[in-house]
């Protein structure tokens, strides 16, 4: 059974670092494409980061470019989301969600299509 377990959000300040962790099992994680979503009370879920198989290509939402990285770990089956300079408007649910490809060069920064996803962890940034 699939499984992605978030970790790493809390409350932090405005200005701050931290990393989100998304630990994957249950699949092959070298055969998937990985995103970073998140969503807001009373907004709808948004794109925020992502990755193909290869991790050759990175993507991101213009609110976070810049400030956001985005990496994976084939080996731990895990990706990381680097938030940097956070502000209070990054305050959210964050998701991790993978999407299987045959090609490590596919991309898709839409929700719908993916088919995996974690159960979220709470991001809070204060002014």
């Amino acid at each position: 059974q699939v499984q992605l377990v978030e970790s790493g959000g809390g409350l932090v300040q405005a200005g701050d670092s931290l990393t989100l962790t998304c630990e994957a099992s249950g699949l092959v994680f070298g055969n998937y494409a990985w995103g970073w979503f998140r969503q807001a009370p009373g907004k709808e879920r948004e794109f925020v980061a992502g990755l193909t198989r290869s991790g050759t290509n990175t993507y991101f939402a213009d609110s976070v470019k810049g400030r956001f990285t985005i990496s994976r770990d084939n080996g731990l089956s895990t990706v990381y989301l680097r938030m940097n300079s956070v502000k209070p408007e990054d305050t959210a649910v964050y998701y991790c969600a993978g999407k299987a490809y045959s090609r490590s060069y596919y991309f898709t920064s839409s929700w719908k299509d993916y088919d995996y996803w974690g159960q979220g962890t709470q991001v809070t940034v204060s002014s």
